[in-house]
């Protein structure tokens, strides 16, 4: 994609203004280095496309890649110029919170997308013991609708099969309602007493829900 312009607004965009970039950019800066870590976070990117642009990050100096020491494949990592991106990204974020939120789509609420960011979203030494089994069951979802993140120390694992554990707490929503929490659009204080979240367990984890699960760091609402 060439422009035939020397505007550096145009250069810019020749190289991260194809489908996909920015969001392989998001999630290398969010601490993705894996293929499967980079389809995760992109969800459905195919492994093809997903390629070809990893391909071109390197080439254009965004990424370098290391051979993956004992296994097969490579991890990828941004470099200094991509690392000066972060707060291009986070300044695009807090443009689409108020200027692009009102154009979701039911399409765009995606129950793997979400519980990869309240994985993400976890802060393990804010939580008694540092150690949970945390529920989720999502009423529209028919396939799958039970979801599991465990948590010990700084290892948290999601799970879509019951870990037989004692859970410590409980959500219930749907897809779009703990995504719209997650996002800021709104509060678990307001969307409890809505009886459209419901949050059971120890007390110590539901009394404060967001000093141990933080929102998007776009999230427009008082904690």
């Amino acid at each position: 994609m060439k422009y035939g312009q020397f505007c550096p607004i145009a250069k810019a965009t020749e190289i991260l203004g194809e489908k996909w970039t920015l969001l392989i950019i998001r999630e290398l800066l969010m601490g993705s280095t894996r293929f499967s870590e980079l389809q995760r976070g992109l969800s459905s990117i195919s492994p093809a496309l997903l390629t070809r642009r990893l391909v071109f990050l390197e080439q254009n100096n965004l990424i370098f890649k290391k051979k993956i020491s004992g296994g097969r494949g490579y991890q990828y990592f941004a470099t200094k110029p991509t690392e000066e991106l972060l707060p291009i990204l986070l300044s695009l974020g807090d443009w689409g919170m108020r200027w692009a939120k009102d154009y979701l789509t039911d399409e765009d609420y995606d129950v793997d997308f979400l519980m990869l960011y309240l994985n993400r979203s976890i802060i393990p030494e804010n939580i008694p013991g540092k150690e949970a089994v945390i529920k989720f069951k999502f009423l529209d979802i028919e396939d799958n609708p039970n979801w599991w993140l465990l948590v010990k120390d700084k290892d948290i694992d999601i799970c879509i099969k019951d870990p037989g554990k004692d859970v410590d707490v409980y959500f219930t929503s749907t897809v779009k309602t703990l995504s719209d929490v997650w996002l800021g659009l709104t509060t678990y204080k307001e969307i409890i007493k809505t009886e459209d979240l419901l949050v059971v367990g120890h007390k110590a984890l539901t009394r404060n829900i967001t000093s141990w699960l933080s929102c998007s760091p776009f999230s427009t609402k008082p904690l």
